[in-house]
């Protein structure tokens, strides 16, 4: 009789105990990877053992040995091993946005999810590898410590642990503190055009990398001894001020996340590469949905969760763990041991309500344990979002400030978002004459007439002019407006700030530059000719 062992084998309900046994008439047990008709969406796995009433003498001692706690699921291991790297290459191998010798950096955080991504590049890039990667991987960590206010002592601890696993690999890795992110340029938040087009055949992308390529020429000892730089303590209390200033910790989570993904971007420009590969499984992009979808970033859920996201032009995120189930990936580094290091988040300790996103993963886990279909079902509809915006526009005035998408204000007057607007200056005026709300632009252009300076005498007007030039009170205040350089998403986020003035210098100098422009083309667009 054939018999086949059968598991519960999906996304959401990965089984590992005993096996059912499934009897199919004949003797021997055969290798199968196909589901078995009858099962639903369980899948045969091959064993080597016989199995209760086939003839096996040994089958009493065998079950008592499991029972005992001996391996008897070794054949299953490696069915499973199988089907992890397989899954893995097949959406590097699907997609195509990866080529011979391109240079990949891997955004490793320490948790189970990047840890499994690392391990996965690992061993395709291995010699017993049957089909090796061919992509030339390096590491970046970064160092959270700063904005959870951990100690010194309790960041070197971290630190040196990761810095052990990441030595084990071989790959060149980069340790950066997230305080670096405040002395980033303001290249960082503008769109760079991307590369010139790719060479069609393999051998055609092998000769153009290897002679395109512009890394760092440091050696792999030498990106060792640079990996951990000296962080002033001034640094460390600027980041905290700057996220303590959110009033939510919904507010705080965009912030750190906006700052990781900008600092991120500008390892990989600094060191070379062009791709940048992060850990974001199917259960956390699950999740990531709907609290997009509650946070108002409708518009950018293709772009938040597809498999690349090529906003900034020339380095695109890829995520090639979106195929995998927490569950899954819990299993896999459970069996095969992989290391990763636990560390706290602005979520630890808190209350299920503290932050929309923490309550949006705790809906949806305990959604997923009555219904297993839940997570799966709503990452195969983020599958069918598409972006209404085209990557290959190199126009970084349109888009937003800090994440970099495409600004979804630009709406007509009779739109939601207006309605929204008006309703909320109106909620907030004191006076009962709104028009001064409803029109704020109407005494702030440049060049209007104001009654502190134009409707003075001549030699008062020449006065002011030497002073402050005229109508100096209408001009681009020094504190910053970034309303409408932002998204609606972000824009909820900067309004939970209680200021601005703490964010980094390249995003308060870039929004300076983008209003300054803003206002110029408005001084002179009776002259501009409509193409």
């Amino acid at each position: 009789m054939n018999c086949f062992i059968v598991c519960a084998y999906s996304p959401e309900n990965v089984r590992l105990s005993r096996p059912t046994i499934v009897h199919d008439g004949a003797p021997r047990i055969y290798c199968q990877s196909e589901p078995v008709e009858g099962h639903g969406s369980a899948v045969a796995y091959p064993s080597c053992h016989h199995v209760e009433g086939s003839g096996d003498p040994n089958w009493t001692s065998r079950r008592k040995a499991h029972r005992h706690g001996e391996n008897m699921l070794t054949p299953q291991r490696d069915c499973f091993e199988q089907y992890f790297r397989h899954k893995f290459r097949a959406i590097l191998g699907k997609n195509r946005v990866i080529f011979p010798g391109e240079k990949v950096l891997l955004a490793v955080s320490g948790g189970p999810s990047s840890s499994t991504m690392l391990r996965q590049v690992e061993e395709g890039l291995s010699q017993n590898a049957h089909k090796k990667l061919r992509f030339t991987p390096g590491i970046v960590y970064i160092d959270e410590g700063g904005a959870l206010d951990q100690s010194l002592e309790e960041r070197q601890q971290t630190v040196a642990i990761m810095e052990d696993i990441l030595k084990a690999t071989g790959f060149p890795f980069y340790i950066v503190p997230l305080e670096k992110v405040l002395d980033l340029p303001s290249s960082v938040i503008v769109m760079s055009p991307s590369s010139n087009q790719q060479p069609s055949s393999d051998k055609a992308s092998v000769d153009y990398f290897i002679c395109s390529n512009t890394g760092s020429s440091l050696t792999l000892e030498q990106k060792h001894e640079a990996s951990l730089p000296y962080v002033p303590e001034s640094q460390t209390q600027l980041l905290q001020q700057l996220i303590d200033c959110s009033r939510t910790l919904t507010a705080k989570e965009d912030i750190l996340s906006i700052l990781r993904h900008h600092l991120l971007v500008h390892t990989a420009r600094c060191e070379g590469y062009k791709k940048l590969m992060f850990g974001d499984n199917c259960t956390r992009l699950a999740v990531k949905l709907l609290s997009s979808i509650s946070l108002g970033r409708g518009a950018h859920l293709a772009q938040d969760t597809s498999f690349s996201d090529s906003r900034y032009g020339d380095i695109v995120s890829l995520r090639p763990m979106r195929d995998y189930s927490s569950k899954e990936i819990a299993y896999y580094c459970h069996i095969f041991s992989v290391p990763s290091v636990v560390t706290p988040n602005l979520q630890t300790k808190n209350k299920e309500k503290a932050s929309i996103q923490r309550l949006t993963e705790s809906f949806v886990n305990k959604l997923q344990v009555d219904f297993p279909s839940t997570v799966s079902t709503i990452y195969r509809t983020s599958e069918k979002l598409q972006t209404t915006w085209k990557s290959t526009s190199a126009n970084s005035w349109d888009r937003c400030l800090l994440c970099m998408c495409s600004l979804d204000t630009a709406v007509e007057n009779a739109s939601a978002f207006q309605a929204t607007r008006i309703s909320e200056r109106l909620s907030q005026s004191k006076s009962v004459d709104a028009n001064s709300d409803l029109f704020p632009r109407q005494n702030t252009e440049l060049g209007s007439p104001c009654a502190h300076c134009c409707s003075k005498s001549t030699e008062e007007q020449d006065k002011t002019v030497e002073d402050k030039g005229c109508c100096s009170c209408t001009r681009v205040p020094d504190t910053t407006d970034m309303s409408g350089l932002l998204c609606y998403s972000c824009q909820l986020t900067i309004k939970d700030m209680s200021s601005v003035e703490y964010l980094p210098q390249y995003i308060l100098s870039e929004a300076q530059v983008k209003q300054r422009r803003s206002h110029m083309k408005e001084e002179i667009s009776d002259c501009l000719l409509d193409v």
